[in-house]
């Protein structure tokens, strides 16, 4: 079977997915936690990841969505990175391939952890090893060259949307991902577009037995490029690459990746996003928040919003599904990680081991497939 993670980081991303064949891959890591504060709830990330490598410290995969610091948190001090020696260390997590946007080689003006990632990622690119550029392979073409770099040598390492990413397959572990987004980077006039939009956006399919389960992983993305996403698949025939069993809802729960309007009770998002969650969602499905806990009322200006996760509750209530948020499961007290198995019978939702004794699940098994 595979198994999914999603940790109760705060409003942060950290999703861990052990596929069935022993490899590894960690999409996002923003371990925020404050060692300082005995009443910070949010999980020691790096105690958790270790904890579930043992002693082989490596994943075949790091995924950064994108370059904000709630997708990275901490990665320059967890993680071996290869173009520093002061990022080098025998307790160090090894990296076989680094997964990242176009944004984040050509964007300028980053700073702090942030500029550290992008030099990873750059080093990587120019040593022509241990990445895998999601994006318009043109729009790399000047960076290369002014690095001397012919950019039909670099074609092979980067992956732009509507492709399958190269590193896993069905065939071989039992799952491929589709790439979404991004699908451009830069607007007319050639100038960066927002970094949410650009960031990764991708359907995880798993298979065993001939059963198919999805996951769908979407970043920051706001309703605006959501749309473009949907649209694009429609055009191209795709629409099986939007169903989804579990599905990580965008930026921690915020009416904008819905609409542009909050709503007063509920947010309303326009026909094609409400498309995505009304229709290709299965039966018994798992809409999942990587959030703070929902706010009850008040002006909640930053996420989670209360008016998307009143949309969000409905649309599982109508899958028979349910809606969870990372900091409150299993209670807000008191949150742990979220983990999903999977197997011939789909997804289901684990209880926390709160003693030692043997985890039970939650949620049947879902019966079939699409």
């Amino acid at each position: 079977m595979h198994k999914v993670t999603f940790f109760p980081t705060g409003n942060a991303d950290a999703c861990f997915i052990e596929f069935q064949n022993a490899r590894r891959i960690m999409f996002d890591f923003a371990d925020q936690k404050d060692r300082t504060d005995k009443d910070d709830k949010r999980c020691d990330l790096e105690s958790e990841l270790r904890k579930r490598l043992g002693s082989n410290k490596k994943v075949d995969v790091l995924a950064i969505s994108h370059l904000d610091a709630d997708h990275f948190q901490r990665v320059s001090e967890v993680f071996w990175l290869e173009h520093a020696a002061k990022y080098q260390s025998d307790d160090r997590i090894k990296i076989d391939t680094l997964w990242v946007p176009v944004a984040a080689i050509i964007e300028e003006g980053i700073t702090d952890e942030g500029r550290v990632l992008r030099s990873e990622a750059r080093y990587r690119l120019e040593q022509g090893d241990g990445i895998r550029v999601f994006g318009r392979a043109t729009l790399l073409d000047a960076w290369l060259r002014d690095r001397g770099i012919n950019p039909a040598n670099r074609r092979s390492l980067i992956t732009d949307a509507g492709q399958l990413a190269p590193e896993f397959s069905l065939a071989v572990d039992g799952v491929e991902f589709f790439v979404h987004s991004p699908f451009a980077s830069r607007d007319k006039d050639g100038n960066l577009v927002d970094r949410n939009g650009s960031a990764l956006f991708m359907q995880a399919k798993f298979e065993i037995e001939g059963a198919s389960t999805r996951l769908i992983l979407s970043a920051d993305c706001p309703y605006e490029p959501l749309e473009a996403i949907i649209a694009a698949t429609k055009k191209h025939g795709n629409e099986e690459r939007l169903e989804w069993d579990i599905n990580n809802i965008p930026h921690h729960c915020s009416y904008l990746s819905l609409s542009d309007e909050k709503g007063d009770d509920e947010t309303e998002p326009g026909e094609e996003i409400d498309w995505l969650y009304s229709t290709q969602g299965a039966s018994r499905s798992f809409l999942v928040s990587t959030s703070k806990p929902i706010p009850t009322g008040g002006d909640d200006t930053q996420p989670p919003h209360r008016q998307a996760a009143n949309y969000y509750r409905r649309i599982a209530r109508e899958h028979g599904g349910e809606f969870r948020i990372t900091m409150e499961h299993p209670s807000a007290g008191s949150p742990k990680p979220m983990e999903f198995e999977i197997d011939r019978y789909g997804a289901r939702l684990l209880k926390p081991v709160m003693a030692p004794v043997v985890a039970a699940v939650s949620s049947r098994p879902r019966a079939g497939t699409r």
